[in-house]
C-alpha cells in the first residue's frame, strides 16, 4: 500500500481518495472517526495477526490528537515500536517503513 498524498482531511492511497480518519492494518484501510485516541481505537492494530513491528500514530495536520501515556504502555507491553507524528510526516514514515516491514497507521485527518 502506499500513500500518495495526504492533505487536511484526505488521504489518497494507491489513487482511492479516502476523507476520514483511517487505520491502515495489515494493507486494509479501516475507518475511524475521533479527535481522542483511546485503547479501544488501537487494540486491532495490536491484536493483528502478523502483529505489526511498528505502529505509526498520526496526530491531525496541526497534531492536535494527544496520545495518552495508556496507549504508549499498551503498545510497549505488545512489544511493538511506536511512533507518533504530525499526519503529514506520518505518511511519509509509513512510506518509508512499510517497504521492509509490517507497519500498522492509525492517522488523524484533520486538525
Amino acid at each position: 500500500m502506499n500513500m500518495d498524498s495526504y492533505s487536511f482531511g484526505r488521504f489518497v492511497i494507491d489513487g482511492k481518495v479516502y476523507e476520514h480518519d483511517i487505520k491502515i492494518i495489515n494493507g486494509r484501510i479501516v475507518f475511524w472517526q475521533n479527535h481522542h485516541l483511546s485503547i479501544e481505537d488501537i487494540k486491532d492494530a495490536i491484536n493483528a495477526k502478523p502483529k505489526p513491528s511498528t505502529i505509526i500514530i498520526g496526530t491531525g495536520a496541526s497534531g492536535v490528537v494527544e496520545v495518552s501515556q495508556d496507549i504508549i504502555d499498551e503498545i510497549k507491553k505488545a512489544n511493538i515500536k511506536l511512533i507518533i507524528e504530525m499526519t503529514g510526516k506520518a505518511c511519509q514514515t509509513y512510506n518509508k517503513l512499510s517497504k521492509k516491514e509490517n507497519v500498522a497507521a492509525i492517522l488523524h485527518s484533520t486538525c
